[in-house]
């Protein structure tokens, strides 16, 4: 394809950092704007209908929600980041969706208004990643050797911890073995370091300090 998609983002989204991952894997070359969620540029609500990031703009059409862009860059492009297999596709693609789910819960634990109610959201988490700790493999990866879109959306979720655990020791990874060696693996990766600016742990840490919430008390 001739055009250069250009990526919608925001510094902190972990939705856009996936599809970048993805379009570094790909090696197709994109460009990135960044906007500011709170103050929403006209041209952004156009092509933006639920007013999130990522957009990703391909010539005269944009596409949004990252799962649809992903899906789409595996249409278009090479480098495939999904199994062949049609059954081990959907179990990715599901497996895709529980790492949504696990970002809901980050959301959770970072807003949770007390330390009962923090200690409740990292109980939840907990039992995520200890189902991930029982169906992973000897990795490097999700899938092994190979790098998938399952990849692609857990490497934000642990670059969440890498502030976190700045801040204190949770309880959410601590023991798992196979997790912390997967975690490590993708922290190492080029494509999900590159999908950050350098500045991203102490924006985030900033963002966490400014909630209404338990972290930021223990983040202060």
């Amino acid at each position: 394809m001739s055009e250069v998609p250009v990526l919608v983002s925001h510094t902190l989204c972990p939705y856009v950092q996936r599809a970048a991952i993805a379009l570094t894997e790909k090696g197709v070359p994109f460009e990135r704007i960044y906007i500011d969620l709170s103050n929403k540029p006209e041209w952004f609500q156009k092509i933006s209908p639920l007013g999130k990031v990522p957009v990703l703009k391909v010539g005269d059409e944009s596409l949004f929600e990252s799962a649809a862009i992903v899906e789409y860059l595996e249409d278009v492009y090479q480098n495939p980041l999904h199994p062949v297999d049609p059954v081990k596709r959907a179990q990715h693609r599901a497996y895709m969706e529980m790492g949504s789910n696990i970002l809901n819960g980050i959301g959770g634990l970072y807003n949770a208004p007390d330390e009962a109610a923090f200690g409740a959201k990292a109980k939840e988490l907990r039992q995520r990643f200890e189902r991930l700790e029982a169906d992973l493999g000897e990795g490097p990866f999700f899938a092994g050797e190979t790098f998938t879109l399952v990849d692609a959306v857990f490497g934000p979720i642990f670059r969440y911890f890498d502030v976190f655990d700045q801040i204190g020791d949770f309880g959410v990874l601590t023991g798992l073995e196979k997790v912390a060696r997967w975690r490590k693996a993708l922290s190492e990766r080029q494509s999900v370091k590159e999908a950050v600016s350098t500045e991203y742990p102490a924006l985030l840490r900033t963002f966490l300090q400014k909630r209404n919430s338990h972290i930021a008390k223990l983040a202060a």
